[in-house]
């Protein structure tokens, strides 16, 4: 699986629904900067 691609998916779906990362993060229970990481394809963790 392609980091980068996986990333712009995510942001795409979370730009979609009118999410910030702030938002999907705490839905999820991470903070916010792994919602980056995850967008930039810097971590998939």
């Amino acid at each position: 699986m392609d980091p980068i691609k996986c990333g712009n998916y995510l942001k795409a779906l979370r730009k979609e629904k009118g999410l910030t990362q702030e938002q999907l993060a705490e839905m999820l229970g991470v903070t916010n900067r792994s919602v980056s990481r995850w967008e930039t394809g810097g971590s998939l963790r």
